[in-house]
């Protein structure tokens, strides 16, 4: 059976607008998302959407899997449960997912990505109506260490385990911690009052590419 992938696309911020904003912003001030990812650690590199003809490496966001409870991770109305993506991308011995309730949300951690192109991919499924969509929007700071929030996607979901499309992370980025990276955290938020989704292996396009 093909593999479906559900993402609605909503309009982008213009990249000549970001890269505008980059040229002309003020020395930036760090707030508490690059207070808690300023160290940047090591990544470790895979390509978990090869099998879907996505060739890119990626990183696991922290606690990306729900391995260790979601770690980390801010919850609303949601919990880990006894599930996993159906293609064990991250590890065959893997077991859980997190669960969103209708209208329940989840922050992932602040980690640090490439202002160059950086984008997030993962694996979701819900129960319940066909019209409910699972919004995620990137949270990052702008120039005064404000903490801001972007829309970036929408998906659609079957209950089959699925891999979303790419969603590219457009935000005025700013070089907030060295190296020309900055910290975000990912905000994933059920929407529609009658189905619950699951979201498991979130990747993020990592800010070392050798």
């Amino acid at each position: 059976m093909p593999i479906r992938l559900f993402l609605r696309p909503i309009a982008l911020v213009s990249a000549s607008l970001g890269v505008s904003a980059l040229a002309t912003a003020p020395a930036a001030l760090a707030g508490p998302l690059v207070a808690t990812a300023t160290d940047c650690p090591s990544e470790v590199l895979t390509q978990p959407f090869l099998p879907w003809a996505d060739p890119a490496s990626y990183v696991l966001a922290p606690d990306g899997g729900f391995e260790a409870g979601a770690s980390g991770w801010s919850l609303s109305d949601a919990a880990i449960t006894a599930d996993n993506e159906s293609f064990y991308v991250h590890s065959s011995g893997d077991g859980a997912a997190l669960e969103l309730a209708p209208g329940g949300s989840a922050t992932s951690a602040p980690m640090c990505v490439g202002i160059e192109h950086p984008t997030l991919r993962f694996f979701a499924r819900h129960d319940g109506s066909a019209a409910s969509t699972l919004r995620v929007d990137v949270l990052y700071e702008d120039a005064a260490g404000t903490t801001r929030s972007l829309t970036i996607g929408r998906v659609l979901g079957g209950d089959d385990w699925s891999p979303t499309l790419v969603m590219p992370v457009v935000a005025n980025l700013l070089a907030l911690v060295p190296g020309e990276r900055t910290a975000v955290a990912f905000r994933f938020t059920a929407e529609g009052a009658d189905a619950a989704w699951r979201i498991d292996d979130v990747y993020v396009d990592p800010y070392s590419k050798g």
